[in-house]
């Protein structure tokens, strides 16, 4: 496994929004460290536990440019002086309150629970083509094994295009902002899960909005969990 990177949108880490997702979670990716988990009053703890463990790899966040290795000819250093570059002519926008809802769902109902915004933000459109388009001269070309993993036979014809251009099938047109708490849940759970989790998130989550000032780039070694390498603010 090669170190791979990302381009995140991460609530500040002394926020209540941060501090709530990590404690979903059970993970901070700002310290790298597990963290207590704040788990649904009817779930199990371990069952829970088990439910959060695909986005406990990857820490709480709202993915911009999706995990990508470097290319032959980038380098970590070079990322973060052109991260720096763009983040300076850049100027913080605030979203609406979050809301709890369950997204993703397949034809069996199974779906996972995110925080997502009521309505499009146009500025973080655009913010997420900047980074999708402007970085990806930094991401090296996917693998055959990569692009398999991605299961392209269920995916549209935009997002298979998506996939094959810029390494990921969710952007641009199909980008839709979400900061994930869960894995994919049972159809069965999903209307408790997303119900308690509003509840968690409303009772942990006191201030209004979002506040989107800084990009995280996260970094993932060998065999270890993403963690943040480096908030840029913006000005």
């Amino acid at each position: 496994m090669s170190t791979r990177y990302a381009l995140y949108v991460a609530p500040a880490a002394h926020s209540d929004l941060w501090r709530f997702g990590c404690a979903i979670l059970g993970y901070d990716a700002e310290t790298g460290a597990e963290t207590p988990q704040l788990v649904p009053p009817s779930f199990a703890p371990d069952a829970f536990h088990a439910l959060t463990e695909d986005p406990r790899r990857y820490g709480f966040h709202a993915t911009m440019k999706a995990p990508f290795r470097l290319a032959e000819d980038a380098s970590e250093d070079a990322l973060i002086s052109e991260l720096r570059d763009f983040c300076a002519a850049r100027t913080a926008l605030r979203l609406p309150r979050l809301e709890v809802r369950a997204v993703g769902a397949n034809d069996a109902g199974d779906a996972f629970v995110a925080l997502i915004e009521p309505e499009p933000t146009l500025e973080l459109l655009a913010l997420e083509r900047d980074l999708v388009i402007g970085f990806d001269h930094f991401r090296a070309t996917l693998t055959e094994a990569e692009i398999a993993r991605r299961r392209p036979e269920r995916l549209s014809e935009g997002e298979r295009e998506n996939l094959m251009r810029w390494g990921y099938p969710g952007v641009l047109d199909h980008f839709r902002f979400h900061l994930t708490l869960t894995g994919r849940a049972p159809a069965a759970d999903v209307a408790r899960l997303e119900a308690e989790l509003a509840t968690l998130h409303a009772a942990h989550v006191p201030d209004d909005g979002l506040l989107v000032d800084q990009i995280g780039l996260f970094v993932q070694r060998p065999g270890e969990r993403f963690v943040v390498r480096e908030r840029v603010l913006f000005v």
